[in-house]
């Protein structure tokens, strides 16, 4: 691994003898890592498996298999798992006793095309991307029409709800708030599509304030993926942006006025990343085939 600061600042988040430690080799599409107590659970999206790494043994095992062609991960507030299924179009939590709630599965009596990228708000809310990866192929999922106008943000209220919150992109992928929850960003990877890039389409992070009401306004450009696109993002306690760039191999880190900090570059494409450990300062992150470890000098978000 190399890095390449472009601001002072970046050694300060990123030290300059840390190194990748690969803790697992074997996936095919390595996604959605989230730290849950002690295991980073994380998604083999293409080979419809979930696997869980416990740091305390250095061991990985299934987690889920099948999975229905998991992707994105989170908590909720009360720490349980919620899931990103491409394969069945849908959102779910696990229980603590391991049964499965359905939290969302259509908007308007429509199937979802394939949730990819979930964040749970502080009020209990759960908000997620909807891009048409899951139905391209049969490769994340099964092969299908959409059956929705667009690929959408969603919100899903505590009773159940479901609202269309942002209809203006390509593809929205990546999904974070930022730290006190004034912000929220997502990514746009409509640059990319199964085995090709066009950067004529859109590859950028867009950044939304949200009002007292939740809603977001005010939208903005964050950032463009220059030679790229955006994929998973994870932002820290003082509010910078580590964003996942495939197609260039690199984790790009912004801080929360748009400037870049510099970049983390990855042996392979790198498809999301999360902060957990004990003290929430360690990031992990999901490339192709592998598990990685970075340590770093700050600390996740939430």
């Amino acid at each position: 691994m190399s890095t390449i600061p472009v601001s002072n600042n970046f050694e300060k988040i990123i030290p300059f003898d840390s190194s990748l430690e690969k803790l697992f080799s074997g996936t095919v599409w390595a996604e959605g890592p989230v730290w849950k107590e002690g295991n980073l659970i994380w998604s083999d999206v293409r080979s419809n498996k979930m696997y869980s790494y416990n740091q305390k043994s250095n061991l990985s095992e299934i987690f889920r298999d099948p999975s229905g062609f998991n992707n994105g991960n989170c908590l909720d507030n009360e720490g349980r798992l919620i899931r990103c299924q491409h394969g069945s179009r849908r959102i779910i939590r696990e229980e603590e006793n391991g049964h499965i709630t359905i939290i969302a599965d259509k908007y308007q009596e429509k199937k979802f095309n394939s949730p990819n990228d979930v964040a749970v708000k502080k009020d209990g809310t759960i908000w997620f991307t909807d891009p048409p990866y899951g139905i391209l192929t049969n490769e994340e999922g099964t092969k299908a029409s959409s059956e929705q106008e667009g690929n959408f943000v969603f919100k899903v209220l505590q009773d159940g709800t479901v609202e269309k919150i942002l209809d203006n992109f390509d593809k929205p992928n990546g999904i974070v708030f930022s730290p006190n929850e004034n912000f929220l960003y997502v990514a746009d990877s409509g640059a990319a599509s199964p085995g090709k890039i066009d950067l004529s389409k859109p590859h950028h992070v867009k950044r939304y304030t949200l009002s007292d009401e939740g809603k977001p306004i005010n939208e903005q450009i964050f950032c463009e993926i220059e030679g790229g696109f955006p994929d998973g993002m994870v932002s820290d306690i003082q509010g910078n942006l580590f964003i996942c760039d495939p197609h260039g191999q690199k984790i790009h880190i912004y801080d929360d006025t748009a400037s870049y900090l510099g970049a983390i570059n990855m042996p392979e494409r790198v498809a999301n990343c999360t902060f957990g450990g004990e003290d929430k300062s360690q990031l992990f992150i999901t490339a192709t085939s592998s598990l990685y470890l970075l340590k770093t000098n700050t600390v996740g978000a939430k």
